[in-house]
């Protein structure tokens, strides 16, 4: 009562006091607190009872530290979730994250974004791994590092990219070498799982993991305990392991191509981090942010954004994401001269992103007599053109008309004037 608890070891037969009454104590004031119970083997029927009556789990005397340890791992890691579950509760009605400084490097006013910010605060003092999936650019090792931040571990945050790894290079990365374990190992050396000892190991691109080094990574997230090449000697680690992915890993494991157990092992949290095209209302502040950044870069005054580049960007969908805006933004500033940066440079850029990548295989050197009318078997009338044109500029510019008048070469009024005219 005076000092916190994790955990309670309860023996059933002690001198003096009823093991029975204790357990009955301790889920009345505290119903959260884990209780293994330690018996012999004449009690187990007594130890079931003790199950029902709220206890975690039961050992058997002599107590074996193989049947125990991973027994208080459990009951750790449920009360860890607990936890976590309860903060994500009490901030469901929150609009803000509570940290927004930890989250400054992250340019954003999307709502997806700061409930995503707000999931990250209520995992980020977990032992669990943390799985952060979305697409190239999108910011994964941002939110990677924030988690970090969050979570109070005085330890270090180490980063490495296991795409491309082989098995021997993977294990010697992460768990390190023995003297003598291969020629040229001369001497120990740590691996980066002893580097991030009380803080976190970020693994990116999890997806392109091989399939023995995957086997590794899950007796490592199971027993927190590994060997390093060439050594006999057990080494234990409590770092937080978080792992990123371009990939899609429920489609991967499906097809065989991911572990199934290290799947869901990895997927306690889950953080999918939206791609650009989904919060384009972040467009005008990272624009202005990365424009600044590459006017200090280029010793340039920062320029005026014309009234039609926003909506320009916001019709293009940006496969690149955050990363493809950041390098359009420094490329248009490595070519600007004057005051206003030119809309005829964003034009070129974005027109030229969206033409096939292999021009000889493209429609119009395929069939270089016919034009794109001769598509319909039937021709549709003027009016019907209209219409269908305006819907799929719509669409392609996410109901944004300015942007979808930009598409049709008119301007902004005269697309409205013929939204008003359609029935």
């Amino acid at each position: 009562e005076n000092q916190p608890v994790e955990i309670i070891l309860l023996d059933l037969m002690m001198p003096h006091v009823s093991g029975h009454d204790i357990l009955k104590h301790v889920r009345q004031r505290f119903p959260e607190l884990p209780v293994i119970i330690v018996t012999g083997v004449n009690e187990v029927e007594t130890a079931v009872h003790c199950i029902q009556q709220g206890a975690f789990d039961y050992v058997l005397k002599p107590v074996e530290i193989e049947r125990l340890l991973p027994s208080i791992r459990r009951a750790l890691e449920v009360r860890q979730l607990r936890r976590e579950n309860s903060r994500l509760a009490s901030s469901f009605f929150d609009k803000d994250p509570a940290h927004p400084e930890v989250f400054s490097r992250i340019i954003t006013g999307n709502n997806t974004m700061k409930s995503l910010f707000r999931y990250c605060e209520a995992i980020a003092e977990g032992r669990q791994p943390v799985l952060i999936t979305g697409e190239t650019g999108v910011g994964k090792e941002s939110i990677a590092k924030a988690v970090h931040d969050l979570s109070g571990r005085q330890g270090e945050y180490v980063t490495v990219n296991v795409a491309g790894l082989d098995d021997q290079i993977f294990a010697d990365t992460l768990f390190g070498h023995a003297r003598g374990a291969f020629t040229g190992a001369d001497r120990n050396r740590p691996g980066l799982v002893e580097k991030a000892a009380g803080g976190s190991l970020f693994l990116d691109e999890i997806g392109d993991l091989s399939e023995p080094s995957q086997v590794k990574l899950l007796r490592f997230l199971e027993e927190r305990e590994y060997y390093p090449l060439g050594s006999d000697q057990v080494h234990h680690s409590d770092a937080r392991v978080i792992v990123a992915t371009h990939r899609d890993l429920e489609q991967q494991h499906r097809k065989g191509l991911f572990r199934t157990d290290l799947f869901y092992r990895l997927r306690t949290h889950r953080i999918q981090v939206p791609p650009l095209r989904e919060r384009k209302d972040d467009i005008p502040a990272l624009l202005d942010f990365f424009l600044a950044q590459a006017a200090t870069e280029f010793k340039k005054e920062k320029p005026r954004c014309p009234d039609d580049l926003i909506t320009l960007l916001a019709g293009y969908d940006f496969p690149g994401n955050v990363r493809e805006l950041r390098a359009l933004a420094f490329d248009a500033m490595s070519h600007h001269r004057g005051a206003t940066l030119a809309m005829t440079f964003f034009h070129k850029e974005l027109g030229a992103a969206s033409l096939p990548e292999n021009p000889s295989t493209s429609p119009a050197r395929i069939l270089p007599q016919k034009s794109w009318a001769a598509c319909f078997e039937h021709l549709p009338t003027l009016k019907g053109a209209d219409q269908e044109l305006i819907a799929e500029a719509l669409r392609r510019s996410n109901n944004n008309q300015r942007a979808a008048a930009l598409i049709l070469g008119i301007t902004p009024q005269a697309l409205n004037q013929r939204l008003k005219r359609q029935p």
